[in-house]
């Protein structure tokens, strides 16, 4: 093998340099990759999850339980909140930098080739994709690997992979520009990732997406389990440390499963993971005790998802991007921190759906700081400042506006502000939350994550 790359440090720039090259919806490239490399991803066994919110943390609650249930797991997600090597774990530890480097010089000369065809040069996720896959194929031989899509799924580079099961965690709007302008538009791109003959576990809720998904599995003859109609949960408890809920499926019903990750939404992402459990169960002969499942549940943590940061004062931080995820979080907020006074920080991406957000959020906060993501594409903070204007007069919302496009002076001021008895929320894109997290739990490795 010809050495490209002398460091980590190298062969981490390069992959990122190579976002330059945008994003390029199909398979063509990864087919090209995986044959170059002796299909690897024909060697392993994969959990496929796409879904516009809640991916993220479902994945960590199979890898989790699949864990302490006594499986090596390998687990492939984005964005990263701290490192690179975030993103390709095994066992709950991040892939090494010597795995990194040594992986990146088997890639570069089969990226060089693809590139001077007519496919063009792959993408930085198609090059951290099959990362992944070579690193589980060929260095930590997992069990199960637990594949997150990076944007839809149908033309998503993860679904060269024929997984054991394909779950769709929900359907929202985001990514409208490539995915479509409809939730049915969408849910066809999600519903994607169904193979023939795999079973799929899904949240969906809109009847258009729940139609998509629907049809795409009886059209592959694909067992479908829908939350409320083959499983459910019932909430039994909810506070600021620790939530319960029965879960009820056609194969048995498990009493009172607690999980630390708050907010209701997050009963949806953990009884998802638990129906996948319950399927690979019946279907895969996985075994999985009850103690291991339920200690799996109650130790799952997740970064950057409504995650303490501080507690004096209290800083919650949390990755709602886009207008589904901002009405999780504002019910969140309404559940939990009733007549608590909520300042919040927001930064966003310039392509999101500002107003939806902000009608979610408005009316739950009393102080508003609004600042610059230290990204591209980044919403320009006085666009943000006058759709706030626009919606607070219009909805006679009062509440204090603060405009600063310097991240690190709004983050100063948002502390200031918040007293012992208040709440500190700091939301918007997931590459604000990765800088905000990492200064605030001093992490001086950190990288910026995508």
């Amino acid at each position: 093998m010809v050495i490209m790359f002398n460091s980590y440090i190298e062969a981490r720039d390069w992959i990122n340099s190579s976002i330059s090259f945008g994003i390029k919806p199909g398979l063509e490239r990864m087919k090209v990759f995986m044959e170059r490399l002796g299909n690897p991803h024909r060697r392993l066994k994969f959990i496929h999850v796409a879904g516009t919110n809640g991916k993220g943390s479902t994945c960590a609650f199979l890898n989790q339980v699949l864990q302490e249930a006594g499986y090596d797991v390998g687990m492939f997600t984005s964005p990263y909140i701290q490192r690179f090597t975030d993103r390709i774990q095994m066992n709950g530890e991040d892939i090494s930098e010597e795995d990194v480097l040594f992986l990146t010089n088997e890639i570069k000369p089969i990226v060089d080739e693809i590139a001077k065809t007519e496919l063009g040069s792959p993408t930085m996720f198609e090059i951290t994709t099959t990362l992944a896959i070579l690193y589980f194929s060929k260095i930590s031989y997992p069990d199960y690997v637990i594949l997150e899509t990076g944007l839809g799924g149908l033309y998503d580079s993860t679904n060269i992979v024929n997984p054991i099961a394909s779950v769709i965690t929900n359907i929202g709007h985001d990514h409208m520009d490539i995915l479509g302008d409809t939730i049915s538009q969408i849910s066809v791109q999600k519903a994607g990732i169904i193979k023939p003959g795999i079973p799929v576990i899904s949240a969906v809720e809109q009847k258009e997406a729940i139609d998509v998904i629907r049809q795409t599995a009886a059209e592959n003859r694909s067992t479908l389990y829908l939350l409320n109609e083959q499983f459910q949960y019932d909430i039994i408890s909810m506070c600021e440390e620790k939530q319960s809920f029965h879960f009820q499926s056609p194969f048995r019903s498990i009493d009172s499963i607690t999980i630390t990750n708050i907010g209701e939404h997050q009963f949806k992402n953990a009884s998802v993971a638990l129906m996948v459990i319950e399927v690979l169960r019946q279907y895969q002969a996985l075994i999985v005790e009850e103690d291991d499942l339920r200690l799996g549940f109650r130790k799952m943590k997740w970064p950057g998802r409504l995650e303490f940061v501080g507690s004096n004062p209290r800083i919650l931080i949390d990755g709602a991007h886009n207008e589904e995820g901002a009405e999780y979080l504002a019910k969140t907020l309404k559940d939990l921190y009733t007549g608590t006074k909520v300042h919040f920080m927001l930064g966003m991406l310039d392509s999101k759906n500002h107003r939806g957000y902000l009608e979610h959020i408005l009316p739950v906060v009393n102080t508003l700081v609004i600042t610059e993501p230290d990204f591209r594409n980044k919403c320009d903070a006085q666009k943000l400042f006058d759709i706030t204007k626009e919606l607070t007069k219009n909805k006679n919302i009062d509440l204090e506006i603060i405009i600063e496009s310097d991240w690190k002076k709004a983050l100063k001021y948002l502390i200031e502000e918040t007293n012992k008895d208040d709440l500190a929320v700091v939301t918007g894109t997931l590459y604000l939350i990765s800088d905000v997290r990492s200064k605030l739990l001093q992490y001086p490795d950190s990288e910026k994550g995508w």
